[in-house]
């Protein structure tokens, strides 16, 4: 089923880096799948890794080649529709980047519920850290550590009370 059905993206519909990119660290994940005109993440990569060709209601496409994984994109997407992922954080664990647009921001070490794209919970995960500099426009990214075969299943959290 596409999102386009039921308004859930799937693996399916995204562009991916290769296994081989993943296995160098860092790297973003665009889950924009609409038609809409849109490009700050275009504006904002100071690599240059993110493009729109032709109209600018074209969906973005990533160089994952290009990509240094800075997340300045993820906090700058007004549709909140970027990730970031790094397989590399530990033996046995992924680490997910999260724009993140709720108060009170979570806590280093925070333990929580992690899901998938349709809310429904995968695993637990645990807050490793909250970025919120000037340059993320206001929208901090929470990363979440979990384990590493959820890393592009996971693609938000439950806080516990």
């Amino acid at each position: 089923m596409s999102y386009l059905e039921n308004g859930v993206v799937t693996i399916e519909d995204l562009q991916l880096p290769t296994e081989e990119r993943m296995k160098q660290g860092r790297v973003i994940v665009i889950e924009c799948v609409q038609h809409i005109p849109c490009n700050p993440c275009v504006d904002i990569c100071p690599q240059g890794a993110i493009t729109i060709t032709g109209e600018i209601t074209n969906v973005p496409v990533v160089d994952f080649e290009k990509c240094s994984g800075c997340t300045l994109c993820v906090a700058n997407c007004p549709g909140l529709a970027i990730f970031s992922i790094n397989q590399t954080y530990s033996e046995a664990e992924a680490e997910i980047g999260i724009p993140y647009e709720f108060l009170p921001l979570p806590s280093k070490g925070e333990d929580v519920t992690a899901l998938d794209r349709s809310g429904r919970p995968v695993c637990e995960g645990r807050i490793v850290s909250v970025k919120n500099p000037k340059a993320y426009d206001r929208t901090p990214i929470v990363f979440i550590a979990v384990p590493e075969k959820y890393s592009m299943t996971v693609r938000f959290f439950r806080r516990k009370d």
